[in-house]
């Protein structure tokens, strides 16, 4: 937790932000677990149930993802209270790819201490850099409003997008939001797909084949960002070779201050599949 003045202020975000265990417990940073859920059972994700797991079930039956269990939300809220813990910034995944920045929000009201319930509109590590970058903020001493303004005028400037080998699993998940209409199976067409304004997918760019549009996907960071000092992460789902050669490619080609490789969590690679390539880029300085 973090000293502000008289508060003792901690930060909170979900599973699906992809920062390592040691990126969280650098910063003291809490996480509430969504769930996954077969006929054989039920897992809280990331802290029950890893993405090998998840890759495996997918071979014989699609899980299905669900909000954090409320009670686990409220006893999170009750833990940190009783640790002196007098104001929660509780930053969430986008309100346009789940309810659980919803459900938050009305939960947020019998915490018993204040709580700011952010809508980062984007997940994954385009969550977890902001919740990197508001961790280093409040451990430096920036009260809780300024760093909420920070959050929203960085997630305004940062782009996070992905390719996938197949649409099949963002369609039957019911993500597939703007994405649909681009995309002719039959030519091999390849949506970069990103998170736009509102929180939701859309598609960036298109190629045909995978490689070709994760050159198309790196092309347009390369254009967008060539004159800022960045953070780089690189999310894959199970291809950490391909993701290593991405973040040198990235390295190479811009300046960047820190890049790290993150899997998707379990939640997000049902959505996305197995093979799954992405970068989320954010400037260092507004």
């Amino acid at each position: 937790m973090f000293r502000i003045g008289e508060d003792l202020v901690a930060l909170v975000t979900d599973s699906a932000c992809d920062l390592s265990d040691a990126q969280l417990q650098r910063y003291d940073i809490r996480l509430v677990s969504l769930r996954i859920a077969t006929t054989k059972g039920e897992w809280r994700d990331r802290a029950e149930i890893q993405p090998e797991k998840v890759y495996e079930m997918m071979q014989t039956e699609l899980p299905k993802t669900s909000l954090p269990l409320p009670e686990d939300v409220t006893r999170l809220y009750r833990e940190l209270r009783e640790e002196g813990c007098t104001r929660i910034l509780h930053i969430a995944m986008s309100s346009g790819l789940s309810g659980t920045y919803n459900m938050v929000r009305m939960l947020s009201g019998d915490a018993g201490i204040p709580v700011d319930v952010v809508d980062s509109q984007t997940l994954s590590c385009g969550l977890g850099l902001l919740v990197l970058d508001a961790a280093e903020c409040l451990d430096g001493g920036m009260d809780v409003p300024s760093v909420i303004a920070r959050v929203r005028k960085l997630r305004s400037r940062q782009l996070g997008t992905f390719v996938i080998r197949t649409l099949e699993y963002l369609r039957k998940g019911g993500r597939i939001g703007l994405v649909e209409g681009v995309v002719g199976s039959l030519l091999q067409i390849k949506p970069v797909i990103f998170v736009n304004a509102d929180g939701v997918y859309q598609t960036l760019v298109k190629a045909r084949g995978f490689t070709k549009a994760v050159d198309a996907m790196s092309a347009e960071f390369f254009r967008r960002y060539e004159s800022d000092r960045v953070r780089v992460a690189i999310v894959h789902g199970n291809v950490p070779e391909e993701a290593e050669q991405l973040r040198q490619r990235f390295c190479e080609s811009l300046d960047v201050a820190e890049s790290f490789i993150s899997p998707v969590s379990p939640a997000l690679a049902i959505h996305t599949g197995l093979g799954l390539l992405g970068a989320i880029v954010q400037p260092c300085e507004m």
